[in-house]
C-alpha cells in the first residue's frame, strides 16, 4: 500500500498539523508521499527531516516575533510577513532552528509543495529537485499571503499561497499512486468556506494579478467542492480525514500562545485516535 499525507496548512493554524505529525513521528508512523499547502509544506518539510517538535517551536515562539510579522516589515519590505526570516535564517544550517536538509532529501518519501503562479493564478507543485541546502523558496512561495506580502520570486516567477489554486491537493496525492490518504484540515470537518472575504482581497489584488484576484474568487467554490468529495471518499476507506473540532475563532495568523498550545494538542490527540495502523489498513489491499 502506498501512503500518502496531504496537509492543507492555514497559516499560525497549521500547530493542528505540527500535532498530528509529531505523534507519528513518536509511533514510527511513516507513508511514501507528502504534499504540503503553505505552513503544510513547512509541517511536511520537518516530518521527512524527522525533526519532532521542530514546527511546534516556529507557531509558538517564532511567529510571534517581529521580525516575523510586523507593519515594520511592510513599511520596510511591502510585506506583512518575512519568509525569509522563517525559511532561511531560523531555518539553515547555521541557524536559530536548522531543517535537517540531508535526512529531509534522503528520506524516501516523495515531498511536494503547492504554489499558485501569480501570472496565471494556477497551481504550481515543486518537489525536492527544487530545493537545495539553504535553499526553501517553493514553501516561502507556498506560504506567501496575498495583499499582505508581494509575490516571492523564484526563476523572475511570482507566486503566491498554494491554497489559492489548490487547497486540498488530494487529487494530486492519488495521481502519485497513492492508495490510501491522510488528509490534515486545520478546520472542523464541516465547515465550509464563505467567498465573501476572498472577494474583498480579490479586488485589491485585481489590480496587479487578476487571474490570481480570480483564484482567489474562485478559492471558497474549491475548496468546499474538494472538501465534499473528500468526505465521500473517507466513506470508502480511501481517504481518513482529520480535522479539528473546534479552533477557538483562531484566524490564519491569529498569536495566542494558550489557543495555539491547545489546538496542538488537539492535533496530537486526534492522531492517536484516528491515525492506528487499524484503521490506516482498513480497506486497503
Amino acid at each position: 500500500m502506498k501512503l500518502g499525507f496531504v496537509d492543507v496548512g492555514g497559516g499560525t493554524r497549521g500547530i493542528y498539523g505540527a500535532g498530528v505529525f509529531d505523534y507519528l513521528m513518536e509511533e514510527g508512523i511513516s507513508g511514501d508521499y507528502f504534499i504540503g499547502v503553505s505552513a503544510g509544506a513547512a509541517n511536511g518539510a520537518s516530518f521527512l527531516a524527522n525533526q519532532r517538535g521542530r514546527n511546534f517551536i516556529f507557531y509558538d515562539d517564532y511567529a510571534f516575533r517581529k521580525e516575523y510579522m510586523s507593519m515594520k516589515n511592510l513599511i520596510k519590505n511591502g510585506s506583512y510577513i518575512d519568509l525569509d526570516y522563517v525559511y532561511y535564517t531560523l531555518s539553515k544550517k547555521d541557524g536559530e532552528n536548522p531543517l535537517d536538509y540531508k535526512m529531509m532529501i534522503e528520506n524516501k518519501m516523495e515531498f511536494e509543495i503547492v504554489a499558485t503562479n501569480a501570472n496565471t493564478g494556477k497551481p504550481v507543485y515543486f518537489n525536492k529537485a527544487n530545493l537545495s541546502q539553504d535553499n526553501y523558496d517553493p514553501i516561502k512561495a507556498s506560504c506567501c499571503v496575498p495583499v499582505l506580502c508581494e509575490p516571492y520570486n523564484i526563476d523572475n516567477i511570482p507566486y503566491f499561497d498554494g491554497g489559492m489554486s489548490d487547497p486540498i491537493p488530494y487529487k494530486r496525492a492519488f495521481n502519485a499512486g497513492c492508495d490510501k490518504v491522510i488528509v490534515v484540515l486545520t478546520r472542523p470537518k464541516n465547515y465550509f468556506r464563505n467567498s465573501k472575504k476572498d472577494k474583498k482581497i480579490a479586488r485589491i489584488l485585481k489590480r496587479k494579478y487578476p487571474k490570481s484576484a480570480q483564484a482567489l474568487k474562485n478559492r471558497a467554490q474549491v475548496y468546499n467542492k474538494s472538501l465534499k468529495e473528500i468526505i465521500e471518499l473517507e466513506k470508502q476507506n480511501k481517504i481518513i480525514i482529520v480535522s479539528p473540532d473546534d479552533i477557538s475563532n483562531l484566524k490564519t495568523l491569529t498569536q495566542d500562545h494558550e489557543k495555539l498550545e491547545n489546538l496542538y494538542e488537539m492535533g496530537r490527540n486526534d492522531a492517536k485516535k484516528l491515525l492506528t495502523l487499524e484503521n490506516i489498513n482498513k480497506g486497503c489491499c
